[in-house]
C-alpha cells in the first residue's frame, strides 16, 4: 500500500512474514536480551523498535488481505429507520468514496489474468455450493440447509446474491459518510437504475430523513404502489409525532384514501382545461380535437366558476355531455345582472312560441327544453358581448352528432375518471357531511407541512394512473408559481412576505406521470423551495414518454446531481461517464529480446536483454461498463459540481413497531399485489 510508481495489491501478503520475523526478534530481546548478548537496556529498547516494525508490517499485511477479501465480499452493512443519520444541512446516502485516478488503476488491475485467483470463489466454497444442490431432495439437506446459512460463524457461507462487480467498490478501503449539501437539492436530483436494483431502497433512506428534519412538507408519488414505502413514511411520522399530518392519497384503495381534487385549485382558470385536455394524444391529426376539447371544458369551467361552482371531473364530464343545463343556468344567472327590464316577459313568450313550435312539428326542435330555445334566441337579439355566454352559444350550435366525433377522446378519459369510487375520490363532495375522509390540497400541505403519499395504481389502470398523477404535477406547478410570486404565507395572518417553504418532492417512475407540465416544475419550481428527487429507469423512458429527445435531454439537462445505480443500456451510461474526465493511469510492459555478435575476435556471441517499462496511459475515469456492471444496492454519485463518489446503502432492518389497522389493511393488500424489489439482497 506504500507509495510506489506502481501499486500492487494482488499478490501475496508477504508483509506478514517479515512482521511475525520481527515480532518474534522483539519478543526474544524484550524476554531473554543475553541470548543475544545485549544489556537489558539494549535488549529492552531493540524489543520496543522491533514490536513496532512488526506491528507496522503486520498491519499492512492486514490491509492487503483486508483489501483482497473485499474483492469478493463487502462486509455487511444495515441499518434500522430510525439508525439512518439525519443532518440539518446534509442529506445522508450512504457510506462510499470520492473516485479518483487511483481507485481507476485498482480497477483496471482486477482485469488482469493474474488477478483471477482473488476475484472468484475457491474451489471449496465451488464444492459446498454443489453439495447444497445435490443433497437439496436427500436425507442430508439440513446439513446443506446449515452450510448455506448466511451467518459469520459459517465458513462456507454463500455470497450475497446481489450480482455485478463487487470489485468497483472495494478498490478503496476506507469508507466514509456520503452526503449532499442541502443547498445543492434545489438543483434536483435524477436517480437512474433498471429494475430490481435498489431505487426503491434509496427512495426510502431519502424520504425517512426529509419526514425526521420536519422543515417542510414531504409529497411522494409512487406509481407502483409500493407498500414497504407507505409503511416505512408512516412508521417515520409516528416517530416525529405527526401522524395527524399524514395523508395517503391511493386510488387502489379509495375507502381509505384521502380525497383531492384534481382540477378544484388553480391560479387561472384556464389551468382546469389544460390538466384535463393535456392527457390526450396531440399526434398528427388528434391534435385539433385535442384544441377543442380544451376550448369546450374552457367554456365549462369558465361558467362553473363564474357560478360560484367548483370544477371537478364528474360536472365536466356532465357538461361536456349535454351542455344544455349549464347553458339555462349561467343564462338565469347572468340576464338579472345585464339584460333590460321586461326580460323575463320576452323570454316566456318565446318559450311559449317554442312550445307551439314544438308541439306541432317535434323534427323542428333543436334542443330538449324550449326555454332553451328562447334563452337562446334572446341574447342572439341582445348582441351580446359576454365571452362565456357566446362560448355557451357556439357550444349550443354544434349538431349532437358532429359534437361527439369532436370529443369522441375526451368523454372516454372523463368515465374513467369518474367511474365507481375513484370518482368520488378525486371529485369530491364538499358538502357530504357522511363522508369523514378528508380532503386536501397542495396549499394546505406546503403550510402545515404535511406528509403525503400518493399511491396511483398504475399497474391496474395506467391511464387513470397518469391523468391523475399529470393533474397532481399541474397543481404543483401553479401553486409553486404563486409560492415564487408571494410566499407561501401569502393571505395567512400575520404571515411573512416572501417565505419560501423547503418543498421535499419525490416522484418514483416519474416517467409515467411527467407531460409538458413537468419541464416548467423542474426549470423553475427550484425558485419556489422545490426539491425534486426523480427516479427512473433509463433515457429511453423520458424520450418514449415525451416524444421528442430534445424535450428528453432538456428534462435531464435540469437535474444538478446525478445518482446512478445499474443500468442496462449504453446511452443511459454514458449520461455519467460522459461528464467525467479521463485520468492517467500506470501500465507495464515486460520487453524482453536477443542480439547476436558478428565480431569473430569477441568471446561474447550474443546478448539477452528483460526489461520492466512503466508507460502512462490515459483512459476515461469510468466506462459505461463498469456502470452497468454495479452489484444491486450501489451506486455512482455525480454531486456537488461534478464530483464523482461511489456508494452504497444501507440494508434495511424491519422496525419493531405496530402500524393502525387501517394501514396494516392497506398494505397487506397492496403487498399481495405488488412484490417490492426491497429485498433485492434476499
Amino acid at each position: 500500500m506504500a507509495d510506489h510508481p506502481l501499486e500492487v495489491l494482488l499478490r501475496p501478503p508477504v508483509e506478514l512474514w517479515s512482521g511475525i520475523v520481527a515480532l518474534s526478534a522483539g519478543i526474544i530481546c524484550g524476554t531473554a536480551p543475553s541470548t543475544l548478548m545485549m544489556t537489558p537496556s539494549v535488549g529492552y529498547t531493540s524489543a520496543a523498535i522491533l514490536a513496532g516494525l512488526g506491528l507496522y508490517r503486520l498491519n499492512q499485511g492486514s490491509q492487503i488481505l483486508r483489501y483482497q477479501r473485499n474483492l469478493k465480499r463487502l462486509p455487511r452493512f444495515a441499518m434500522s429507520s430510525s439508525q439512518i443519520p439525519c443532518y440539518r444541512n446534509h442529506l445522508y446516502l450512504g457510506q462510499g468514496f470520492k473516485w479518483g485516478q487511483k481507485h481507476t488503476q485498482r480497477l483496471k488491475d482486477t482485469l488482469s489474468p493474474a488477478a483471477k485467483r482473488y476475484l472468484e470463489p475457491s474451489k471449496i466454497y465451488s464444492a459446498v455450493r454443489k453439495f447444497e444442490r445435490d443433497v437439496e431432495n436427500t436425507g442430508l439437506q439440513a446439513l446443506g440447509r446449515l452450510t448455506s446459512k448466511d451467518h459469520v460463524l459459517n465458513p462456507f457461507r454463500p455470497l450475497p446474491p446481489i450480482g455485478g462487480n463487487p470489485a468497483i467498490h472495494a478498490v478503496e478501503l476506507n469508507e466514509e459518510e456520503v452526503l449532499l449539501p442541502m443547498s445543492e437539492r434545489v438543483g434536483h436530483t435524477l436517480v437512474l437504475g433498471t429494475t430490481r436494483v435498489g431505487k426503491t431502497r434509496l427512495a426510502e433512506i431519502l424520504i425517512e430523513q426529509d419526514i425526521r428534519r420536519g422543515d417542510g412538507p414531504v409529497i411522494v408519488f409512487d406509481p407502483k404502489s409500493d407498500a414497504g414505502l407507505l409503511t416505512r413514511m408512516y412508521m417515520a411520522a409516528k416517530r416525529m409525532g405527526r401522524e395527524d399530518d399524514f395523508y395517503v392519497f391511493h386510488l387502489g384503495f379509495p375507502d381509505i384514501s384521502a380525497r383531492y381534487n384534481a382540477v378544484g385549485n388553480f391560479a387561472r382558470i384556464t389551468e382546469v382545461a389544460s390538466r384535463i385536455s393535456g392527457q390526450l394524444s396531440s399526434e398528427g391529426n388528434s391534435a385539433a380535437f385535442k384544441e377543442f376539447a380544451w376550448r369546450f371544458i374552457n367554456i365549462v369551467a369558465r361558467a362553473l366558476v363564474s357560478l360560484g361552482q367548483r370544477p371537478d371531473y364528474n360536472n365536466i364530464l356532465r357538461y361536456v355531455t349535454d351542455i344544455e343545463p349549464l347553458f339555462c343556468e349561467y343564462l338565469e344567472w347572468w340576464l338579472p345582472r345585464n339584460a333590460e327590464q321586461g326580460w323575463v316577459e320576452d323570454i316566456n313568450d318565446m318559450t311559449h312560441d317554442a312550445e307551439k313550435q314544438y308541439k306541432s312539428n317535434p323534427r323542428l326542435a333543436k334542443h330538449a327544453n324550449a326555454r332553451t330555445e328562447a334563452l337562446r334566441k334572446y341574447v342572439e337579439q341582445m348582441g351580446v358581448s359576454d365571452p362565456i355566454v357566446l362560448g355557451l352559444l357556439s357550444a349550443l350550435r354544434y349538431d349532437r352528432t358532429y359534437f361527439d366525433k369532436l370529443v369522441a377522446s375526451l368523454l372516454p378519459l372523463l368515465e374513467k375518471l369518474t367511474t365507481g369510487k375513484i370518482g368520488k375520490l378525486i371529485a369530491p363532495d364538499y358538502f357530504d357531511v357522511n363522508d369523514d375522509r378528508p380532503i386536501f390540497d397542495w396549499t394546505q400541505i406546503i403550510r402545515k407541512r404535511g406528509i403525503v403519499y400518493v399511491g396511483l395504481d398504475a399497474m391496474t389502470d395506467t391511464e387513470v394512473a397518469s391523468a391523475v398523477g399529470n393533474s397532481m404535477f399541474s397543481d404543483l406547478v401553479s401553486t409553486s408559481g404563486m409560492i415564487y410570486k408571494h410566499g407561501f404565507q401569502h393571505g395567512m395572518l400575520d404571515g411573512k412576505a416572501n417565505a419560501m417553504p423547503k418543498i421535499c418532492l419525490h416522484a418514483d417512475e416519474f416517467n409515467e406521470l411527467m407531460g409538458d407540465e413537468f419541464l416548467p416544475m423542474v426549470n423553475k419550481s427550484g425558485g419556489s423551495g422545490m426539491q425534486i428527487t426523480a427516479y427512473t429507469q433509463s433515457r429511453g423512458d423520458i424520450e418514449a414518454r415525451l416524444g421528442n429527445a430534445a424535450k428528453a435531454r432538456q428534462v435531464e439537462g435540469n437535474f444538478n446531481n446525478l445518482i446512478m445505480l445499474r443500468v442496462k443500456e449504453k446511452d443511459t451510461a454514458e449520461l455519467l461517464t460522459n461528464q467525467l474526465p479521463e485520468v492517467e493511469i500506470s501500465q507495464k510492459m515486460t520487453v524482453s529480446g536477443a542480439s547476436d555478435s558478428s565480431d569473430t575476435e569477441n568471446n561474447i556471441d550474443f546478448t539477452s536483454s528483460t526489461q520492466d517499462r512503466i508507460s502512462m496511459l490515459r483512459v476515461p475515469m469510468l466506462e459505461p461498463s463498469h456502470v452497468t456492471a454495479l452489484p444491486k444496492g450501489q451506486a455512482f454519485c455525480l454531486l456537488d459540481g461534478g464530483h464523482l463518489w461511489k456508494v452504497r446503502f444501507p440494508l434495511p432492518v424491519e422496525d419493531d413497531e405496530e402500524m393502525p389497522q387501517n394501514l396494516q389493511a392497506l398494505t397487506k393488500e397492496m403487498e399481495k399485489n405488488y412484490h417490492t424489489a426491497e429485498a433485492w439482497w434476499v
